[in-house]
């Protein structure tokens, strides 16, 4: 059997722990720079805010109506994150982290148990150690413990929050009531065509030919209908090394300054180079991207890229920052106000594992030196040690006007109880 742990409206149920004043109000969780809504509490959902709204058209509405409407803390909505996926290891060993706010779980020796109950055990752990609300749905498919999490956050009196689909009777009546564009991994095109097909639910979904499904449409398709079915084909998947990282950001302005995008790009770029060693990985390539603002249409407009290959795989931020800042010298066009940039890092190998060059080589100083770097920035936090070409205020700038507390990552930001 699969669980499916999922939390309700994640980014609002994290502001509410720690302020809970907006406990049954309306709030509203903004993207990077406060630009659109990206997360509703059921009251906002209720007032019919649309996911994606940008808040400078929304503006008046939510002040009408009373909605709360924050900056992204990424820092708190990490650490949550963290805390409640701890807590679900403590039930199975087997824990897929699907995303910041859901985990699959895979139960494997539970026949005895009561799995609803056991669902409400997970649910009711996680609220009294975080303080975050879930829902837990559990099939004998990944596929099917969606359905079951959303039957289970549709009908929370009569499920408690917890609802297992384990007979064919309820798999089937589960799917009937599961609209074809709720579909798990079902997008817009899948839908269309399935539509076409006089598919409106998952379960006519499972009545079509598997042949036809296989040969006409995908593998990922057909082993979603087989998992519909009940018969399981998605397995849980392990952690794997990412085949490219990138850093991208828009600014909160715009900016003509070239030693300010300079600036920026040694920023990701250090960043990159990171992740490449939380991952034990090395690059081959950079690539660089700057981007002028698309929606002022009566100013000049530019866009480019540029890719940097080395002569042997890297993880240093001295090295990759340096090729990144080089090649923003050549994108970049005197006059055009860029708002976005980017940096990406691919042509990934193992750090341990790839093949040396005979007359070139990373300089011996550079590994020691990033290590040293990486465990002091682990031990103070907030990446106190950094290149000399970045902004030692800020690990990138961004419009923030309604940011909470880093209530759990800033000693500063911590409750004090009087």
């Amino acid at each position: 059997m699969y669980a499916l742990v999922d939390c309700n409206n994640f980014y609002a149920s994290c502001e509410r722990v720690f302020n809970p004043n907006l406990q049954g109000k309306p709030v509203a969780i903004l993207s990077n720079n406060d630009g659109c809504v990206i997360s509703r509490s059921d009251e906002a959902k209720a007032l019919q805010l649309p996911m994606g709204a940008p808040i400078f058209k929304w503006k008046n509405f939510c002040k009408s109506n009373n909605i709360h409407v924050l900056s992204s803390n990424y820092p708190l909505y990490g650490d949550m994150s963290s805390r409640v996926m701890n807590i679900l290891k403590q039930f199975t060993p087997e824990v897929e982290v699907y995303s910041i706010d859901e985990a699959f779980l895979k139960l494997v020796g539970f026949t005895n148990y009561n799995l609803e109950d056991y669902g409400l055990q997970m649910r009711q752990r996680i609220l009294k150690w975080t303080g975050i609300p879930t829902c837990v749905g559990i099939a004998p498919t990944k596929a099917l413990s969606k359905v079951a999490n959303k039957i289970a956050r549709k009908f929370p009196k009569e499920t408690k929050g917890s609802y297992v689909i384990n007979s064919d009777e309820s798999r089937i009546k589960a799917l009937k009531w599961t609209k074809i564009s709720s579909i798990w991994g079902v997008g817009r095109g899948i839908q269309k065509r399935l539509e076409a097909k006089g598919c409106k639910t998952a379960y006519d979904f499972t009545k079509l030919d598997s042949e036809w499904v296989r040969k006409t449409m995908s593998i990922t398709v057909w082993k979603l209908q087989k998992d519909l079915q009940g018969i399981s084909k998605i397995e849980m998947e392990a952690p794997v090394r990412k085949k490219a990282i990138a850093t991208t950001r828009s600014f909160d302005y715009t900016y003509d300054d070239i030693n300010y995008i300079k600036e920026r790009i040694s920023t990701f770029a250090t960043i990159c180079a990171e992740k490449l060693r939380r991952q034990q990985s090395s690059c081959h390539m950079v690539m660089v991207m700057l981007r002028s603002d698309s929606h002022k249409k009566n100013v000049e407009q530019h866009r480019g890229s540029r890719m940097v290959s080395f002569p042997y795989p890297t993880d240093s931020s001295l090295l990759i920052s340096q090729q990144a800042v080089k090649a923003v010298e050549i994108l970049y066009k005197k006059g055009i106000k860029y708002k976005k940039a980017g940096v990406i890092v691919t042509g990934l190998v193992p750090t341990d594992n790839y093949q040396l060059d005979l007359f070139n080589a990373e300089h011996p100083k550079h590994k020691p030196l990033m290590s040293a770097i990486d465990n002091l920035n682990k031990k103070y936090k907030d990446h106190k040690i950094r290149l000399g070409n970045q902004d030692l205020e800020r690990t990138w700038k961004m419009k923030q006007e309604r940011l909470s507390p880093r209530y759990t990552t800033n000693i500063n930001d911590i409750i004090v109880v009087k």
